[in-house]
Order: structure tokens, then C-alpha cells, then sequence
């Protein structure tokens, strides 16, 4: 059997923490930055595999 993951949702306490850490530390790339109204929600996934990413969940800032 094959278990595939496309997509993981983590709540960051601090979003740049978090997108310092897995873009410096892992080299995942960005593939959203996005905010609105006062909340911030960070995409990042393996430069190598598109299909898989980490969502981090919106968290006001």
C-alpha cells in the first residue's frame, strides 16, 4: 500500500519563526505569503516535489 501527502496544516504561535525554519533549515521553498486583515498564512513545501506543501493555519499578528 502507498500513502501519499499532499498537504499538512500546522497553527505557528510566530509565522516568521516558522518560515525561518523551514525555509532555512529544511530549504523548502515559499509558495504563499499571504496576508490579510491583520492575519498571516505562510505556505512552504519541498523545492523538488510541487505537489506537497505545509500550510501554516491563519494567525493574527
Amino acid at each position: 500500500m502507498d500513502i501519499t501527502v499532499h498537504a499538512g496544516f500546522l497553527p505557528p504561535n510566530d509565522p516568521g519563526a516558522s518560515l525561518a525554519f523551514y525555509r532555512d533549515t529544511f530549504g523548502f521553498a515559499v509558495r504563499n505569503d499571504v496576508r490579510y486583515g491583520g492575519m498571516r498564512r505562510i505556505t512552504v513545501g519541498p523545492a523538488d516535489q510541487p505537489g506537497t506543501s505545509i500550510s501554516g493555519l491563519p494567525v493574527r499578528r
